[in-house]
């Protein structure tokens, strides 16, 4: 399958089992790796899929909260914290290199996601447990955030990610998943926000008022009823406009 010119990402190894049908479609992947999702077992076909499509993986940890699938923000010491996201990001790393696979990234999932984008003290305990795994490692984070600044302060690689199908307030945070606005669920809406994103380096919140966000890659999540259709979508008209970015 023809790479776009723009990396495309989604969170991976849920418990949703469409994996098959949505890697072929991605520049990378964030795999859950124990802490809100994820098992050995869970990890490895993934893994598989990924090395098959050439597909960049990258590690999704969380708060370890099961139960809330880690969209709820909880309040650990930083010993507490580093080690738990550290066995989680050496879980897939081991299971990688099993594989013959490097990690290329780390990004966050849910609240821990959420709270670094505005905590310097939580990013910096993340930053911590990335640079004592591998220095090498990139991080996916919000544009312009409080982990994009900590992390390239530490001398870390960061990528900036814009997400194709939620919707944004006007600081930038996502829209709440409580309100019914929340995720862009038709396809012709998806591509509509994604093209505005990339003409203008401006997302428009929900209160229509442009807002500066640039980014390097677009996650499209997989655990909505149209998030395949979405994706190849996506995918096809992107690829069909070239659009300028580097896979």
């Amino acid at each position: 399958m023809q790479k776009l010119f723009v990396d495309i990402n989604a969170d991976v190894g849920e418990g949703i089992g469409n994996e098959a049908l949505l890697i072929p479609y991605l520049g990378s992947c964030n795999i859950a790796c124990g802490g809100h999702a994820g098992t050995e077992s869970s990890m490895k076909p993934v893994l598989e899929l990924a090395k098959a499509y050439s597909v960049k993986v990258g590690a999704h940890p969380s708060f370890p909260d099961k139960i809330n699938f880690g969209r709820q923000p909880m309040k650990m010491g930083q010993l507490d914290f580093s080690k738990s996201i550290t066995q989680q990001i050496l879980s897939l790393k081991h299971l990688a290199e099993q594989e013959g696979l490097s990690l290329n990234h780390v990004k966050p999932h849910g609240a821990l996601y959420n709270q670094c984008a505005k905590d310097e003290n939580l990013s910096a305990w993340l930053v911590d447990v990335v640079l004592q795994i591998d220095n090498s490692l990139k991080i996916y984070t919000p544009y312009n955030s409080a982990l994009s600044r900590v992390a390239k302060q530490s001398g870390l690689e960061v990528v900036e990610e814009a997400f194709a199908d939620r919707n944004y307030n006007d600081d930038l945070s996502l829209v709440s998943r409580q309100k019914s606005n929340a995720i862009i669920d038709e396809k012709e809406a998806v591509l509509e926000h994604v093209l505005y994103m990339l003409k203008h380096e401006k997302v428009r919140p929900i209160n229509g008022v442009g807002v500066p966000l640039k980014f390097q890659t677009l996650c499209v999540h997989g655990d909505h009823k149209n998030s395949v259709d979405i994706l190849k979508y996506l995918h096809d008209n992107l690829k069909t406009l070239n659009t300028n970015f580097e896979t």
